[in-house]
């Protein structure tokens, strides 16, 4: 009787709030809300956590302690407030649901211990797989095949349960009996992987997860790569042997009751109102640029410029998305290339740990499927499921990847989409998903002879990355290990001085917390546009460079990449003041640090004039144009052969007293026929190919 007057208690409890419960404004929430589910034939109600605490406290304690039983009490006073409001709509639909949002605490994944077994949690995290949707039965229909007597059985689990026997009294018939789906109810099921994100993970541990069940609406509403909470019941699942036997432990997993996308990147960084007050009164410091780059890794010493366009890099330009549907992206990506010992894995390391959302990897430890996402097939069920990787999981965040230029190159190429079109586009096994990685990519790589060869082009220094990868970073700076008895000095005594412990007059002038926070607010709130100013700044710089290449033979100095780049690099420092428009002093420093890098590897060491191609195409226009001029050659050889194959040696003795260089030669004949452009006839023989 007891049970009876609790279970009844608890429907009326509900039924109460839901007609009763008024907001700030007086209203009636969740009357309003259960009239709008008619019209918009929704059949689930989304109930605030908080709403009910701040209505009947013991009812929302109870429904933490014990959802299996108050869940459906909730269910059916949904049904109740909505035969008030809309008889019609209440009788066609047959079950109601309820969904709790925001719980008053978050349980951390590498929390979940058998305490929290049974009881309604909310956990938070990446989304790494998801599985195709499935349709679940409920209440399945059967037919017994002698009497013909059709039998409605509730399904609680995904094991099909059979009646036992026939329940028409004449027949009693035991066995098998037909299943007839049409008259059956089914529900949509999915199955997703919840894992801690990165940024909780202790150093050195292994990212727990957790399978959770979604059914009814809330399924195929997140995709892999996605930060969510998840509201749900912590459920034992039994573990069997490999011989089929059951085991004593069992393993856990969540039958999610509410599943939502978190709008502020999962709250990873809370802002409070003092935190707000501090990060705009930074903002108008007049030094605070010069205070934001020397608080970025002080510890590193030098590196000014670096560190500047790291800081552009933390806070991103501003995407932009065309009438036609054109996106353009707002974040910049970085390239650092230098000798061993510049401290370039320090300075990775510690931008993954200070962005908002930074994820560290090695080129030599990341695979195309563990940097942008890949298709796997599930043990136990043999079905595929979508696995998110690094790019995706670190989306609007920064992937630092130390050493990209020992990756495979077909592990490589996986990020070309990801660095211009900001998504990684899948199709395999019949899964054809297009996943965003709305990422900043920074960057390292160990020149190709040991150490940067400044009389060499930037592709032929880091030779394993390939031109279409070095084009599309927005800023390439060059470290090297150069001896000078003043900077020497300088830093000798800056590393000793952070052995001992002793202050250097390096130490941060923004604290670390708030220079995190202050990067996370400014890059969520700040959209500076471009000021007619600023534009007119901007376009003079493209058009002077530019103007550079218009003899015949002039090599194109700037393309439409670098001027995007200068865009998006304005807006970062716009941004980074929290301004609302883009003026000239923003540009000027930022059309320096162009010119910077472009100096440092965009020129022609032949003509000592700016070239483009050395980074867009991989070598100067002098050497293409020497190459062009030499293939002619072998065109001509060929015809005065009539078009047969022509001695390799006697065309580089040819090419010699035309005044070319005999290693160019030799070089350009390896290029080509590893290009495939000419082959090797027979023995000591060339032609084209």
């Amino acid at each position: 009787m007891e049970l009876l007057q609790e279970t009844m208690d608890y429907r009326e409890r509900f039924v109460n709030f839901l007609k009763s419960f008024q907001d700030k404004n007086g209203a009636f929430k969740y009357r309003d809300a259960i009239a709008q589910m008619a019209s918009s034939g929704k059949t689930s109600l989304v109930i605030d956590f908080d709403d009910l605490i701040s209505f009947d406290s013991d009812l929302a304690m109870e429904l933490k302690e014990k959802p299996a039983s108050v869940l459906p009490k909730a269910n059916l006073a949904i049904s109740d407030a909505m035969r008030a409001e809309n008889m019609e709509y209440a009788a066609k639909v047959k079950e109601f649901k309820a969904r709790f949002r925001r719980l008053d605490e978050v349980i951390p994944l590498r929390a979940l211990k058998s305490s929290f077994m049974g009881k309604l949690i909310m956990v938070e995290g990446i989304i790494t797989r998801a599985s195709v949707i499935k349709q679940l039965l409920k209440v399945a229909v059967f037919q017994c095949p002698k009497c013909g007597e059709k039998i409605k059985m509730e399904q609680t689990g995904t094991v099909l349960v059979m009646p036992p026997q026939c329940t028409n009294p004449d027949c009693a018939r035991k066995g098998f009996f037909r299943l007839i789906p049409e008259e059956s109810t089914f529900v949509d099921w999915q199955m997703i992987q919840l894992q801690e994100r990165p940024e909780e993970l202790p150093p050195g541990q292994l990212p727990r997860s957790i399978e959770c069940v979604l059914q009814g609406d809330i399924v195929d509403v997140t995709r892999p790569g996605d930060r969510v909470y998840v509201v749900g019941i912590l459920q034992a699942k039994q573990e069997f042997t490999s011989k089929g036997f059951r085991l004593a432990t069992f393993s856990t997993g969540i039958d999610a009751n509410y599943i939502e996308i978190s709008e502020k990147g999962t709250e990873e960084i809370q802002i409070t109102p003092e935190d707000e007050r501090a990060i705009k009164e930074l903002s108008k410091d007049p030094l605070l640029y010069q205070k934001i780059f020397s608080s970025i890794a002080p510890s590193i010493y030098g590196y000014e410029e670096i560190k500047e366009a790291i800081a552009y890099q933390l806070v991103g330009g501003v995407t932009k998305i065309m009438p036609d549907g054109i996106k353009i992206r707002g974040d910049i990506n970085i390239l650092l290339v230098g000798d061993p010992g510049t401290a370039k894995s320090q300075l990775l390391q510690y931008i993954a740990r200070v962005a908002p959302r930074g994820i560290y990897t090695s080129g030599k430890g990341s695979t195309a499927a563990g940097l942008t996402a890949t298709v796997i097939r599930d043990k136990n069920t043999n079905e595929f499921f979508l696995e998110a990787g690094a790019l995706v999981i670190a989306d609007k965040g920064v992937a630092c990847i130390d050493e990209i230029d020992k990756m495979r190159p077909e592990d490589r190429s996986a990020i070309h989409e990801a660095m211009e079109q900001q998504t990684i586009s899948i199709a395999k096994a019949g899964i054809v998903v297009q996943l965003n990685a709305r990422t900043s990519i920074l960057a390292a790589a160990n020149p190709t002879f040991g150490r940067y060869v400044p009389q060499r082009s930037i592709s032929e220094n880091i030779s394993e990355l390939p031109v279409t990868i070095i084009s599309r970073f927005d800023l390439i700076f060059v470290l090297i290990d150069r001896p000078e008895e003043a900077r020497d000095r300088a830093m000798t005594e800056h590393i000793l001085a952070l052995h001992q412990g002793v202050s250097s007059g390096k130490l941060p002038t923004i604290d670390p917390l708030l220079l995190k926070k202050y990067f996370y607010y400014v890059r969520k709130n700040a959209n500076p546009r471009l000021s007619p100013g600023a534009s007119k700044k901007i376009e003079d710089f493209f058009l002077e460079m530019r103007s550079k290449g218009e003899g015949a033979d002039s090599p194109v100095p700037i393309t439409m990449r670098q001027l995007e780049a200068v865009i998006r690099l304005a807006e970062a420092r716009a941004k980074l003041a929290l301004k609302e428009e883009v003026t000239e002093e923003d540009v000027e420093p930022v059309i320096k640090l162009m010119k910077s890098y472009l100096m440092q590897v965009g020129i022609d060491r032949t003509t000592g004039k700016v070239d483009i191609d050395t980074i867009m195409v991989g070598r100067p226009k002098s050497a293409s144009d020497k190459l062009a001029a030499l293939f002619d050659l072998l065109m001509a050889m060929e015809r005065e052969n009539e078009m047969g194959p022509i001695k390799r040696e006697a065309f580089i003795s040819r090419a010699e007293v035309e005044g070319f260089n005999r290693s160019f030669v030799e070089n350009a004949l390896t290029k080509w026929t590893n290009e495939g452009i000419i082959y090797e006839a027979k023995p000591g023989y060339i032609k084209k190919a």
